[in-house]
């Protein structure tokens, strides 16, 4: 498989209109690769808290409507990064309604293959954590060749999440991102992590940019079932292209099979 990871710059003085344009572009550019990954909350930076009620839109809102047709004039797989998402709340979305963090997934025909609502909200009681809602399901897609698992961002921090995409059948990870330049060395570490533990592929998107003020890492990266780092970006905007065989990971699991000796949280006796 070919991925391009979409490592956008999100900067204060572009419109969102403007960016959405801009990333649209950005996806038909990769006409050829099979999965083509964006960052979280591209749209509005995911430290413009402010931002988040202004610029959130329903499920099928502009965003949903963008990159659909660029998934479909490229021809691939776009885990579209995320977007604030105002759930309908029985009335008009100008009624009020939840905020969400949400991940959109397309087919090559601009089909809505899945959405994912973050579970495990940033800010420690402030910021994200307060103004969204957490979702409450865990997120597979099958591909032809291997089965995503959808993560975002500070659910990288919480393994018991990866487990149970292991459980569902992901093979690969697809985490997009908006995470700060300040705590870069837990981003390498974490993607690694959980790369090995579950003895998958590990997809890293993040921003590059400054939102609100926070500087962001940039260094997206690719990470194999064993923990080596495939590919790893820069801290400005640019497209990280890697080629990887998705059967590496039965290959590994089948020649290391740590994940057959797994005790705790699962529902049945030790051997």
């Amino acid at each position: 498989m070919r991925a391009s990871l979409l490592q956008v710059a999100v900067n204060e003085g572009e419109p969102v209109e403007s960016r959405r344009r801009r990333v649209a572009d950005m996806v038909r550019d990769q006409a050829g690769a099979d999965l083509v990954v964006l960052p979280e909350l591209w749209t509005t930076g995911a430290f413009a808290y402010e931002e988040f009620g202004r610029e959130a839109e329903p499920l099928e809102g502009p965003t949903h409507e963008a990159m659909a047709k660029a998934a479909s004039d490229a021809g691939v797989w776009l885990h579209a990064g995320s977007v604030p998402e105002r759930a309908a709340s029985g009335g008009s979305a100008a009624d009020g309604g939840t905020l969400y963090n949400t991940s959109l997934v397309f087919s090559p025909s601009g089909d809505l293959a899945a959405a994912y609502r973050k579970i495990h909200r940033f800010g420690f009681d402030k910021g994200e954590a307060v103004l969204m809602g957490a979702g409450d399901a865990l997120v597979t897609v099958r591909l032809p060749h291997t089965t995503l698992g959808v993560a975002t961002c500070y659910d990288l921090r919480f393994p018991e999440l990866f487990r149970g995409l292991v459980d569902a059948g992901a093979e690969t990870f697809v985490v997009p991102a908006g995470w700060p330049e300040r705590r870069r060395s837990h981003w390498t570490l974490l993607a690694r992590a959980r790369a090995v533990e579950n003895q998958a592929f590990v997809l890293a998107c993040g921003t590059a940019g400054t939102h609100a003020g926070v500087p962001q890492a940039g260094h997206s990266i690719v990470v194999d079932p064993w923990g080596e780092v495939l590919a790893e970006a820069g801290p400005g905007e640019q497209v990280l292209t890697v080629d990887f065989d998705p059967a590496t990971v039965a290959g590994t699991r089948e020649r290391f099979p740590a994940l057959k000796d797994r005790v705790l949280g699962l529902d049945r006796p030790r051997r």
